[in-house]
């Protein structure tokens, strides 16, 4: 049975979704991949310890500042997809990564050789608790901003109040993904 609370922030409503313990989703309302580890037979139960904790979070990291401390969250999925979550949560408040460098981890820590950038890319686009995870850290080679479920707008609002030196990147020409936001 999964749980489900919402938070209202200053770049639209969101909706948390938990398994009782762990925070397992978190996403924008409308987002690609919105609530897409979870049945539709959710239960709203927003006083839940690590809703209430999340929110915490969310309040401290919209007000600008370090949260200092990550709620307990669950990533349901292959090893490969926990891998890239693992990298993520390592990127700092304020930095950013590539997609070309997570895979380079990812081979390191696996013992390849190699290991294919657009597979990074796949984990880190369907990554369920945005934010928190950071997915928004997470740019092209080329220092577009492009491949955040949220919205590219949002992944650069989310990076200009993180204080991301945002020369040098940019933001892909502008294409509808048919509902209205660029992709």
């Amino acid at each position: 049975m999964h749980y489900l609370s919402h938070y209202e922030s200053p770049l639209g409503t969101m909706t948390m979704a938990s398994d009782g313990e762990y925070l397992t989703g978190l996403w924008f309302d409308g987002q690609k991949y919105d609530r897409s580890t979870i049945d539709d037979d959710a239960v709203l139960q927003p006083r839940l310890p690590v809703f209430m904790q999340t929110a915490q979070w969310l309040g401290a990291y919209f007000e600008g500042t370090d949260p200092g401390f990550t709620p307990p969250i669950n990533i349901e999925g292959s090893d490969f997809r926990k891998m890239v979550t693992s990298i993520m949560l390592s990127i700092p408040l304020g930095a950013t990564s590539t997609y070309a460098r997570i895979a380079a981890e990812v081979a390191r820590r696996t013992g390849r050789k190699q290991m294919s950038a657009q597979a990074v890319g796949g984990a880190v686009g369907h990554n369920p608790i945005t934010l928190i995870v950071p997915c928004h850290r997470v740019l092209a080679s080329d220092g577009s901003l492009r491949g955040y479920a949220g919205g590219v707008d949002r992944k650069e609002r989310l990076l200009e109040m993180e204080g991301v030196n945002m020369a040098g990147l940019s933001t892909p020409p502008i294409a509808d993904d048919g509902g209205g936001r660029r992709e």
